[in-house]
Protein backbone atom coordinates (compact mmCIF):
# COMPACT_ATOMS: atom_id res chain seq x y z
CA UNK A 1 0.00 0.00 0.00
CA UNK A 2 2.92 2.34 0.79
CA UNK A 3 4.55 1.85 -2.41
CA UNK A 4 1.41 2.57 -4.27
CA UNK A 5 0.53 5.48 -2.70
CA UNK A 6 4.10 6.91 -3.10
CA UNK A 7 3.32 5.92 -6.77
CA UNK A 8 0.64 7.72 -7.23
CA UNK A 9 1.81 10.99 -5.26
CA UNK A 10 5.15 11.27 -7.29
CA UNK A 11 2.84 10.82 -10.45
CA UNK A 12 0.72 13.26 -9.36
CA UNK A 13 2.71 16.10 -8.23
CA UNK A 14 4.48 15.44 -11.96
CA UNK A 15 0.73 16.18 -13.12
CA UNK A 16 0.19 18.93 -11.11
CA UNK A 17 3.71 20.65 -12.06
CA UNK A 18 2.79 19.74 -16.33
CA UNK A 19 -1.19 21.26 -15.66
CA UNK A 20 -0.17 24.82 -14.71
CA UNK A 21 -2.29 27.29 -16.65
CA UNK A 22 -4.84 26.84 -18.67
CA UNK A 23 -5.34 27.71 -22.57
CA UNK A 24 -9.32 28.21 -22.58
CA UNK A 25 -11.53 27.55 -26.21
CA UNK A 26 -13.97 30.09 -26.94
CA UNK A 27 -17.38 29.79 -25.76
CA UNK A 28 -19.63 27.53 -27.87
CA UNK A 29 -21.75 29.88 -30.20
CA UNK A 30 -24.43 28.01 -29.94
CA UNK A 31 -25.00 28.58 -25.84
CA UNK A 32 -25.15 32.80 -26.24
CA UNK A 33 -28.03 33.11 -25.87
CA UNK A 34 -28.42 31.60 -22.78
CA UNK A 35 -27.00 34.65 -21.27
CA UNK A 36 -28.55 38.03 -19.80
CA UNK A 37 -25.95 40.35 -21.87
CA UNK A 38 -26.81 43.04 -19.44
CA UNK A 39 -26.01 41.20 -16.44
CA UNK A 40 -22.57 41.07 -17.45
CA UNK A 41 -21.78 44.22 -19.22
CA UNK A 42 -18.92 44.69 -16.83
CA UNK A 43 -16.82 41.84 -16.34
CA UNK A 44 -16.97 40.81 -12.57
CA UNK A 45 -13.83 39.06 -11.03
CA UNK A 46 -15.68 36.43 -8.43
CA UNK A 47 -13.10 36.01 -5.44
CA UNK A 48 -12.43 32.15 -3.76
CA UNK A 49 -14.81 33.84 -0.59
CA UNK A 50 -18.70 32.62 -0.83
CA UNK A 51 -19.82 36.32 -0.40
CA UNK A 52 -18.37 36.57 -3.58
CA UNK A 53 -18.87 33.49 -5.29
CA UNK A 54 -23.10 33.38 -4.05
CA UNK A 55 -23.41 37.07 -5.52
CA UNK A 56 -22.59 35.68 -9.12
CA UNK A 57 -26.11 35.91 -10.99
CA UNK A 58 -27.95 32.47 -12.13
CA UNK A 59 -27.63 32.26 -15.57
CA UNK A 60 -31.14 32.35 -16.69
CA UNK A 61 -31.27 29.34 -18.91
CA UNK A 62 -31.19 27.21 -15.61
CA UNK A 63 -34.57 28.85 -14.00
CA UNK A 64 -36.35 28.50 -17.32
CA UNK A 65 -35.61 25.31 -18.74
CA UNK A 66 -37.24 23.25 -15.54
CA UNK A 67 -36.17 19.59 -16.07
CA UNK A 68 -33.47 17.53 -16.63
CA UNK A 69 -32.48 13.95 -16.96
CA UNK A 70 -30.59 12.42 -14.07
CA UNK A 71 -28.22 9.73 -16.13
CA UNK A 72 -26.52 7.07 -13.65
CA UNK A 73 -24.34 4.84 -15.55
CA UNK A 74 -21.17 3.37 -14.68
CA UNK A 75 -19.24 0.25 -13.59
CA UNK A 76 -22.07 -0.52 -11.10
CA UNK A 77 -24.42 -1.15 -13.99
CA UNK A 78 -22.66 -4.40 -13.88
CA UNK A 79 -23.70 -6.60 -11.29
CA UNK A 80 -26.92 -3.84 -11.40
CA UNK A 81 -28.12 -5.48 -7.85
CA UNK A 82 -28.89 -3.21 -4.88
CA UNK A 83 -28.22 0.04 -5.67
CA UNK A 84 -24.90 1.91 -7.36
CA UNK A 85 -23.84 1.68 -4.00
CA UNK A 86 -22.56 -1.49 -4.88
CA UNK A 87 -18.78 -1.83 -4.27
CA UNK A 88 -18.74 0.12 -0.65
CA UNK A 89 -22.05 -1.85 0.52
CA UNK A 90 -20.33 -5.36 -0.65
CA UNK A 91 -16.67 -4.37 1.57
CA UNK A 92 -18.66 -2.85 4.10
CA UNK A 93 -20.22 -6.29 5.26
CA UNK A 94 -23.59 -5.58 3.22
CA UNK A 95 -25.15 -8.87 3.98
CA UNK A 96 -27.32 -9.21 0.57
CA UNK A 97 -24.49 -8.11 -0.83
CA UNK A 98 -21.95 -10.67 0.43
CA UNK A 99 -24.67 -13.23 -0.65
CA UNK A 100 -24.74 -12.40 -4.02
CA UNK A 101 -21.48 -12.45 -4.86
CA UNK A 102 -20.68 -15.45 -2.99
CA UNK A 103 -23.57 -17.35 -4.94
CA UNK A 104 -23.07 -15.87 -8.18
CA UNK A 105 -18.94 -15.57 -8.31
CA UNK A 106 -15.57 -17.05 -7.63
CA UNK A 107 -13.76 -16.54 -4.36
CA UNK A 108 -11.45 -13.58 -4.37
CA UNK A 109 -13.75 -11.91 -7.14
CA UNK A 110 -12.32 -8.13 -7.40
CA UNK A 111 -15.04 -5.61 -8.28
CA UNK A 112 -12.10 -4.13 -11.05
CA UNK A 113 -13.36 -7.46 -12.37
CA UNK A 114 -16.88 -6.19 -13.33
CA UNK A 115 -15.16 -3.37 -15.84
CA UNK A 116 -14.21 -5.59 -18.62
CA UNK A 117 -18.57 -6.30 -18.59
CA UNK A 118 -19.61 -3.05 -19.21
CA UNK A 119 -19.74 -2.89 -22.49
CA UNK A 120 -21.85 -0.36 -23.56
CA UNK A 121 -22.00 -2.82 -26.69
CA UNK A 122 -25.75 -1.12 -27.29
CA UNK A 123 -25.08 2.39 -26.33
CA UNK A 124 -26.05 4.65 -29.19
CA UNK A 125 -25.97 8.55 -28.48
CA UNK A 126 -28.37 9.53 -31.28
CA UNK A 127 -30.98 7.54 -30.14
CA UNK A 128 -30.34 8.32 -26.62
CA UNK A 129 -30.56 12.20 -27.15
CA UNK A 130 -33.76 11.70 -29.23
CA UNK A 131 -35.28 10.03 -26.38
CA UNK A 132 -34.08 12.53 -23.92
CA UNK A 133 -35.55 15.24 -26.52
CA UNK A 134 -38.77 13.38 -26.84
CA UNK A 135 -38.94 13.34 -22.77
CA UNK A 136 -39.88 17.13 -22.99
CA UNK A 137 -36.05 17.66 -21.06
CA UNK A 138 -34.26 20.99 -21.61
CA UNK A 139 -30.77 19.43 -19.90
CA UNK A 140 -28.69 16.02 -19.39
CA UNK A 141 -26.77 15.26 -16.55
CA UNK A 142 -24.39 12.24 -17.07
CA UNK A 143 -22.22 10.76 -14.03
CA UNK A 144 -18.60 11.33 -15.43
CA UNK A 145 -17.22 9.59 -12.35
CA UNK A 146 -19.46 7.86 -9.28
CA UNK A 147 -18.05 7.36 -6.31
CA UNK A 148 -16.37 4.37 -7.51
CA UNK A 149 -13.44 6.76 -9.10
CA UNK A 150 -14.20 4.88 -12.73
CA UNK A 151 -14.33 7.62 -14.99
CA UNK A 152 -17.00 7.98 -18.60
CA UNK A 153 -13.52 9.65 -20.25
CA UNK A 154 -10.09 9.10 -20.83
CA UNK A 155 -9.08 11.02 -18.12
CA UNK A 156 -5.08 11.10 -17.83
CA UNK A 157 -5.70 11.84 -13.63
CA UNK A 158 -7.86 8.30 -13.63
CA UNK A 159 -4.84 5.67 -13.86
CA UNK A 160 -6.73 4.08 -16.84
CA UNK A 161 -9.53 3.16 -14.72
CA UNK A 162 -11.98 4.49 -17.47
CA UNK A 163 -14.38 3.55 -20.30
CA UNK A 164 -11.77 4.20 -22.68
CA UNK A 165 -9.11 1.70 -21.40
CA UNK A 166 -11.03 -0.85 -19.67
CA UNK A 167 -14.67 -1.29 -20.62
CA UNK A 168 -16.33 -0.38 -23.83
CA UNK A 169 -13.05 1.30 -24.69
CA UNK A 170 -15.18 4.58 -25.72
CA UNK A 171 -15.43 7.82 -24.61
CA UNK A 172 -18.82 7.80 -23.56
CA UNK A 173 -18.96 11.43 -22.25
CA UNK A 174 -17.68 12.82 -25.89
CA UNK A 175 -20.44 10.63 -27.58
CA UNK A 176 -23.28 11.85 -25.70
CA UNK A 177 -22.30 15.46 -25.14
CA UNK A 178 -21.38 15.62 -29.31
CA UNK A 179 -24.66 13.56 -30.32
CA UNK A 180 -26.77 16.10 -27.72
CA UNK A 181 -24.74 18.93 -29.42
CA UNK A 182 -25.49 17.44 -32.90
CA UNK A 183 -29.00 17.14 -32.91
CA UNK A 184 -31.07 18.52 -29.92
CA UNK A 185 -30.85 21.83 -28.36
CA UNK A 186 -30.69 20.36 -25.20
CA UNK A 187 -27.73 21.47 -22.81
CA UNK A 188 -25.25 19.02 -21.73
CA UNK A 189 -24.05 18.35 -17.89
CA UNK A 190 -22.38 16.11 -15.97
CA UNK A 191 -22.34 14.79 -12.39
CA UNK A 192 -18.59 14.81 -10.83
CA UNK A 193 -18.03 12.70 -7.62
CA UNK A 194 -15.68 14.44 -5.00
CA UNK A 195 -14.52 11.39 -2.96
CA UNK A 196 -13.93 8.00 -4.23
CA UNK A 197 -14.25 5.71 -1.61
CA UNK A 198 -10.73 3.12 -2.07
CA UNK A 199 -8.61 5.47 -3.60
CA UNK A 200 -5.49 5.36 -1.75
CA UNK A 201 -5.05 9.30 -2.03
CA UNK A 202 -7.86 9.64 -0.62
CA UNK A 203 -8.17 7.05 1.99
CA UNK A 204 -4.14 8.58 3.01
CA UNK A 205 -5.93 11.93 3.54
CA UNK A 206 -8.85 10.63 5.65
CA UNK A 207 -6.53 8.92 7.48
CA UNK A 208 -4.80 11.73 8.00
CA UNK A 209 -8.10 13.36 9.70
CA UNK A 210 -8.05 15.55 6.15
CA UNK A 211 -4.99 17.91 7.41
CA UNK A 212 -3.18 16.30 3.69
CA UNK A 213 -4.61 17.14 0.51
CA UNK A 214 -2.85 15.02 -2.09
CA UNK A 215 -5.86 13.40 -3.31
CA UNK A 216 -7.67 16.71 -3.83
CA UNK A 217 -4.55 18.79 -5.63
CA UNK A 218 -3.04 16.10 -7.45
CA UNK A 219 -6.37 14.06 -8.59
CA UNK A 220 -9.55 16.11 -7.87
CA UNK A 221 -8.85 19.98 -8.76
CA UNK A 222 -6.95 19.11 -12.28
CA UNK A 223 -9.56 16.13 -13.41
CA UNK A 224 -12.76 18.52 -12.77
CA UNK A 225 -10.54 20.69 -14.51
CA UNK A 226 -9.53 18.43 -17.66
CA UNK A 227 -13.09 17.74 -17.36
CA UNK A 228 -14.94 21.10 -17.78
CA UNK A 229 -12.47 22.08 -20.67
CA UNK A 230 -12.87 19.52 -22.78
CA UNK A 231 -16.18 19.09 -22.79
CA UNK A 232 -17.99 22.26 -21.66
CA UNK A 233 -20.67 21.35 -19.78
CA UNK A 234 -23.28 23.46 -18.53
CA UNK A 235 -23.85 21.95 -15.30
CA UNK A 236 -21.14 20.67 -13.28
CA UNK A 237 -23.46 18.75 -10.68
CA UNK A 238 -20.87 17.83 -7.45
CA UNK A 239 -21.04 15.29 -5.14
CA UNK A 240 -19.42 12.95 -2.57
CA UNK A 241 -18.62 16.25 -0.33
CA UNK A 242 -19.85 15.23 3.09
CA UNK A 243 -16.70 13.42 4.88
CA UNK A 244 -14.66 16.56 4.67
CA UNK A 245 -14.75 20.15 4.62
CA UNK A 246 -14.68 22.88 1.51
CA UNK A 247 -11.51 23.89 2.95
CA UNK A 248 -10.06 20.40 1.85
CA UNK A 249 -11.54 20.37 -1.18
CA UNK A 250 -10.92 23.16 -2.39
CA UNK A 251 -14.27 24.29 -3.51
CA UNK A 252 -13.68 28.25 -3.15
CA UNK A 253 -10.69 28.29 -5.03
CA UNK A 254 -11.84 26.10 -7.68
CA UNK A 255 -15.39 28.14 -8.35
CA UNK A 256 -13.78 31.16 -8.31
CA UNK A 257 -11.83 29.44 -11.60
CA UNK A 258 -14.81 28.03 -12.93
CA UNK A 259 -16.49 31.77 -12.78
CA UNK A 260 -13.82 33.44 -13.93
CA UNK A 261 -11.86 31.73 -16.30
CA UNK A 262 -12.96 28.63 -17.42
CA UNK A 263 -14.46 28.05 -21.16
CA UNK A 264 -18.34 28.47 -19.23
CA UNK A 265 -17.97 30.62 -17.14
CA UNK A 266 -20.92 32.51 -17.82
CA UNK A 267 -23.33 29.89 -18.33
CA UNK A 268 -22.03 27.22 -16.47
CA UNK A 269 -24.46 26.28 -13.21
CA UNK A 270 -23.73 24.40 -9.97
CA UNK A 271 -25.04 22.73 -7.04
CA UNK A 272 -24.73 22.53 -3.56
CA UNK A 273 -22.34 20.09 -2.89
CA UNK A 274 -18.59 21.25 -2.39
CA UNK A 275 -18.06 20.33 1.82
CA UNK A 276 -19.67 19.26 4.88
CA UNK A 277 -21.45 22.73 5.74
CA UNK A 278 -22.18 24.19 2.33
CA UNK A 279 -25.43 21.99 1.15
CA UNK A 280 -28.33 24.16 1.46
CA UNK A 281 -26.42 27.25 1.65
CA UNK A 282 -23.96 28.02 -0.91
CA UNK A 283 -24.08 27.03 -4.59
CA UNK A 284 -26.06 28.51 -7.66
CA UNK A 285 -28.97 26.47 -6.62
CA UNK A 286 -29.69 24.14 -3.93
CA UNK A 287 -29.83 20.35 -3.79
CA UNK A 288 -30.18 20.03 0.34
CA UNK A 289 -30.23 16.17 0.18
CA UNK A 290 -31.07 13.54 -2.73
CA UNK A 291 -35.20 13.95 -3.49
CA UNK A 292 -35.50 17.06 -1.66
CA UNK A 293 -38.88 18.44 -2.76
CA UNK A 294 -40.03 20.83 0.34
CA UNK A 295 -43.66 21.71 -0.71
CA UNK A 296 -43.56 25.25 -0.44
CA UNK A 297 -41.70 28.44 -1.96
CA UNK A 298 -38.35 28.69 -1.51
CA UNK A 299 -36.03 32.02 -1.45
CA UNK A 300 -33.20 30.32 -3.63
CA UNK A 301 -33.40 28.35 -6.91
CA UNK A 302 -33.31 24.56 -6.23
CA UNK A 303 -33.79 21.13 -7.57
CA UNK A 304 -35.35 18.10 -7.23
CA UNK A 305 -33.25 15.42 -7.68
CA UNK A 306 -35.10 11.81 -7.73
CA UNK A 307 -35.73 8.51 -9.67
CA UNK A 308 -37.68 6.98 -11.38
CA UNK A 309 -36.65 3.74 -9.53
CA UNK A 310 -37.51 4.65 -6.07
CA UNK A 311 -35.03 2.41 -5.06
CA UNK A 312 -31.68 2.77 -6.99
CA UNK A 313 -30.15 5.72 -9.17
CA UNK A 314 -28.06 3.23 -10.95
CA UNK A 315 -29.96 0.25 -13.10
CA UNK A 316 -31.35 -2.86 -10.63
CA UNK A 317 -32.29 -6.29 -12.77
CA UNK A 318 -34.49 -7.04 -9.42
CA UNK A 319 -36.33 -4.06 -9.87
CA UNK A 320 -39.83 -4.84 -9.40
CA UNK A 321 -42.68 -3.47 -10.81
CA UNK A 322 -44.20 -1.57 -8.08
CA UNK A 323 -40.81 0.66 -7.84
CA UNK A 324 -40.72 2.64 -10.56
CA UNK A 325 -42.58 5.89 -10.12
CA UNK A 326 -45.87 5.83 -12.37
CA UNK A 327 -47.04 8.28 -15.03
CA UNK A 328 -49.58 10.04 -13.02
CA UNK A 329 -46.83 10.30 -9.68
CA UNK A 330 -44.18 11.58 -12.01
CA UNK A 331 -46.14 14.74 -12.98
CA UNK A 332 -47.06 15.72 -9.67
CA UNK A 333 -43.55 15.31 -8.91
CA UNK A 334 -42.52 17.67 -11.71
CA UNK A 335 -45.78 20.31 -10.75
CA UNK A 336 -45.64 20.51 -7.32
CA UNK A 337 -41.60 21.39 -8.02
CA UNK A 338 -42.04 23.94 -10.46
CA UNK A 339 -44.88 25.83 -8.45
CA UNK A 340 -42.88 26.16 -5.73
CA UNK A 341 -39.50 27.17 -7.62
CA UNK A 342 -37.61 24.43 -8.65
CA UNK A 343 -35.78 22.27 -11.41
CA UNK A 344 -37.17 18.57 -11.48
CA UNK A 345 -34.27 16.56 -12.12
CA UNK A 346 -35.17 12.76 -13.05
CA UNK A 347 -33.04 9.93 -13.18
CA UNK A 348 -32.47 6.67 -15.18
CA UNK A 349 -30.47 4.19 -15.03
CA UNK A 350 -29.23 2.46 -18.04
CA UNK A 351 -27.80 -1.12 -18.53
CA UNK A 352 -24.33 -2.27 -18.71
CA UNK A 353 -24.57 -2.33 -22.23
CA UNK A 354 -26.44 0.45 -22.64
CA UNK A 355 -29.78 0.15 -23.55
CA UNK A 356 -32.79 2.97 -21.28
CA UNK A 357 -34.70 -0.28 -20.41
CA UNK A 358 -38.71 0.35 -21.94
CA UNK A 359 -40.05 1.32 -18.70
CA UNK A 360 -37.50 4.10 -18.52
CA UNK A 361 -38.07 4.95 -21.84
CA UNK A 362 -42.12 5.09 -21.80
CA UNK A 363 -42.14 7.32 -18.82
CA UNK A 364 -39.88 9.57 -20.09
CA UNK A 365 -42.08 9.61 -23.54
CA UNK A 366 -44.90 10.32 -21.09
CA UNK A 367 -43.64 13.42 -19.34
CA UNK A 368 -42.74 13.88 -22.87
CA UNK A 369 -45.97 13.91 -24.29
CA UNK A 370 -47.52 15.42 -21.33
CA UNK A 371 -45.07 19.13 -21.88
CA UNK A 372 -46.09 19.12 -25.69
CA UNK A 373 -49.83 19.78 -24.36
CA UNK A 374 -49.04 21.17 -20.83
CA UNK A 375 -45.48 22.83 -21.06
CA UNK A 376 -46.32 26.85 -21.40
CA UNK A 377 -47.47 26.12 -17.63
CA UNK A 378 -44.01 24.88 -17.18
CA UNK A 379 -41.16 26.41 -19.04
CA UNK A 380 -40.11 29.40 -18.12
CA UNK A 381 -42.78 30.07 -15.76
CA UNK A 382 -42.62 31.44 -12.19
CA UNK A 383 -44.28 30.87 -9.37
CA UNK A 384 -47.24 32.61 -8.41
CA UNK A 385 -45.96 34.03 -4.91
CA UNK A 386 -49.21 34.60 -3.78
CA UNK A 387 -50.27 31.15 -3.53
CA UNK A 388 -48.76 28.18 -4.78
CA UNK A 389 -50.96 25.32 -3.30
CA UNK A 390 -54.79 26.11 -3.66
CA UNK A 391 -56.35 26.62 -0.50
CA UNK A 392 -59.76 24.62 -1.10
CA UNK A 393 -58.94 21.99 -3.94
CA UNK A 394 -55.63 20.97 -2.39
CA UNK A 395 -54.86 19.19 -5.38
CA UNK A 396 -54.35 22.17 -7.91
CA UNK A 397 -51.10 23.76 -7.75
CA UNK A 398 -50.45 27.18 -9.67
CA UNK A 399 -47.75 28.75 -12.09
CA UNK A 400 -47.28 31.85 -13.71
CA UNK A 401 -46.92 32.67 -17.26
CA UNK A 402 -44.46 35.23 -18.73
CA UNK A 403 -47.99 37.22 -20.58
CA UNK A 404 -49.39 37.14 -16.63
CA UNK A 405 -51.33 34.48 -17.57
CA UNK A 406 -52.08 32.05 -14.22
CA UNK A 407 -51.65 29.02 -14.24
CA UNK A 408 -54.19 26.33 -12.29
CA UNK A 409 -52.73 22.53 -12.48
CA UNK A 410 -55.18 20.22 -11.79
CA UNK A 411 -53.58 16.84 -10.69
CA UNK A 412 -56.59 15.32 -10.21
CA UNK A 413 -60.28 15.70 -11.81
CA UNK A 414 -62.91 16.61 -9.75
CA UNK A 415 -66.17 13.94 -9.38
CA UNK A 416 -68.92 16.64 -10.67
CA UNK A 417 -66.43 18.32 -12.93
CA UNK A 418 -67.40 21.51 -11.18
CA UNK A 419 -63.59 22.83 -9.79
CA UNK A 420 -63.50 25.31 -6.99
CA UNK A 421 -60.64 27.10 -6.74
CA UNK A 422 -60.13 30.21 -3.98
CA UNK A 423 -60.63 33.87 -5.36
CA UNK A 424 -57.53 35.32 -5.07
CA UNK A 425 -57.77 37.48 -8.54
CA UNK A 426 -59.98 39.74 -9.71
CA UNK A 427 -62.48 38.91 -12.41
CA UNK A 428 -64.22 41.03 -15.11
CA UNK A 429 -66.02 40.30 -17.89
CA UNK A 430 -62.62 39.98 -19.90
CA UNK A 431 -61.10 37.30 -17.93
CA UNK A 432 -61.32 34.15 -20.09
CA UNK A 433 -60.67 30.74 -18.19
CA UNK A 434 -59.72 27.80 -21.07
CA UNK A 435 -58.13 24.17 -20.44
CA UNK A 436 -55.11 23.51 -22.38
CA UNK A 437 -55.57 21.27 -25.04
CA UNK A 438 -59.15 22.46 -24.94
CA UNK A 439 -61.17 24.07 -27.33
CA UNK A 440 -62.96 26.62 -25.80
CA UNK A 441 -63.08 29.05 -23.06
CA UNK A 442 -64.64 27.27 -19.50
CA UNK A 443 -67.83 28.66 -17.99
CA UNK A 444 -67.08 30.15 -14.26
CA UNK A 445 -68.51 32.34 -11.66
CA UNK A 446 -67.37 34.43 -8.90
CA UNK A 447 -68.10 34.31 -5.47
CA UNK A 448 -66.29 36.58 -2.51
CA UNK A 449 -64.71 33.04 -1.45
CA UNK A 450 -63.98 30.94 -4.71
CA UNK A 451 -64.38 30.68 -8.31
CA UNK A 452 -66.25 27.80 -9.66
CA UNK A 453 -64.90 26.49 -12.77
CA UNK A 454 -67.43 24.00 -14.98
CA UNK A 455 -65.36 21.55 -16.25
CA UNK A 456 -66.18 19.33 -19.79
CA UNK A 457 -66.72 15.72 -18.99
CA UNK A 458 -65.03 14.89 -21.89
CA UNK A 459 -61.56 15.64 -20.64
CA UNK A 460 -62.20 13.21 -17.34
CA UNK A 461 -59.79 10.87 -18.80
CA UNK A 462 -57.01 9.48 -17.45
CA UNK A 463 -54.38 11.76 -17.90
CA UNK A 464 -51.67 12.55 -15.58
CA UNK A 465 -52.66 16.11 -14.97
CA UNK A 466 -55.27 19.08 -16.68
CA UNK A 467 -53.82 22.77 -17.20
CA UNK A 468 -56.35 25.67 -16.54
CA UNK A 469 -55.07 29.18 -17.79
CA UNK A 470 -56.76 32.13 -16.83
CA UNK A 471 -56.11 35.30 -18.66
CA UNK A 472 -57.07 39.23 -17.30
CA UNK A 473 -57.14 38.74 -14.06
CA UNK A 474 -55.18 40.65 -11.34
CA UNK A 475 -54.11 39.35 -8.18
CA UNK A 476 -56.08 40.76 -4.89
CA UNK A 477 -53.83 40.65 -2.38
CA UNK A 478 -50.16 41.05 -3.83
CA UNK A 479 -48.64 42.84 -7.08
CA UNK A 480 -48.20 40.00 -9.69
CA UNK A 481 -44.75 38.69 -9.41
Amino acid sequence: MVAKLVCFCIFGLLVRKSFGSDNHPQVDSRYEDDLDVSRYSVEKKYEPNWESLDSRPLPTWFDEDKIGIFIHWGVFSVPSFGSEWFWHSWKNDGKDYIEYMEKHYKPNFSYQEFAPEFTAEFFNATKWSKIFEASGAKYIVLTSKHHEGYTLWPSKYSYSWNSVDVGPHRDLIGELSTALRKNTDLKFGVYHSLYEWFNPLYVNDKENNFTTDFFVINKIIPEMKELINKYQPQVLWSDGDWEASENYWKSKEFLAWLYNESPVKDTIVTNDRWGTDVPCKHGDFFNCKDRYNPGVLQTHKWENAMTIDKESWGFRRNAQLEDYFTLKELVKELVVTVSTGGNLLMNVGPTRDGIISPIFEERLLGIGKWLKTNGEAIYKSKPWKLLQNDTITKDVWYTHGQDDSLYAILLSWPNDNILLLSNLVNTTDTTKIDLLGGSHSLKWKATPEHIQITLPSTYANEEPAWVLRIQNHQSTKLNNP
